[in-house]
């Protein structure tokens, strides 16, 4: 890989704190291979103020805040980030529930009835990404696909005993 910027902004290792982890569906753990795979294919995350990279980036929530943990790939905190999860609980309470309504219509609906559902998920699911862009703006720089992907670990994140 040559070291030109893009290939410096940019996440090479993503780990979930699964301290608090309970049994998730299939579906769940699916969509978190999924995010994470990808993430890992096509991201660009930079840090404010660290002109280093590529990073290492562990998610975790703590006390209600959603922690960020970012290192150099030789494991050096570059920064740790942590945000109020209290702005997110609508959202991920409102995608779960869509997503929920999803993977029982896949089963039993029409394909009209899932496309329509899908687009209420792909809507909610926008709409936190947004909401992460605005929460790291000024903290860390990621593009709108990033926070896709980053959004959907938060809401893994979220699924406690």
């Amino acid at each position: 890989m040559s070291d030109t910027g893009q290939d410096r902004r940019r996440l090479v290792r993503i780990t979930l704190d699964e301290r608090t982890v309970v049994r998730r569906s299939p579906e769940v753990e699916h969509e978190r291979a999924v995010a994470i795979y990808d993430l890992l294919e096509e991201n660009s995350f930079a840090p404010a103020g660290h002109e280093g990279g590529p990073y290492h980036l562990s998610l975790s929530i703590e006390d209600n805040r959603l922690v960020m943990d970012i290192r150099s790939t030789d494991e050096v905190r570059v920064a740790e980030v942590q945000l109020s999860i209290g702005s997110f609980r609508r959202i991920v309470k409102d995608y779960f529930t869509i997503c929920e309504s999803y993977y029982q219509a896949i089963r039993r609906a029409s394909p009209s009835q899932i496309e329509a559902i899908d687009m209420g998920r792909r809507g909610l699911h926008n709409e936190g990404s947004e909401l992460l862009r605005e929460r790291l703006s000024g903290k860390v720089d990621i593009d709108f696909k990033t926070a896709r992907r980053l959004f959907t670990l938060v809401c893994v994140l979220h699924i406690r005993g």
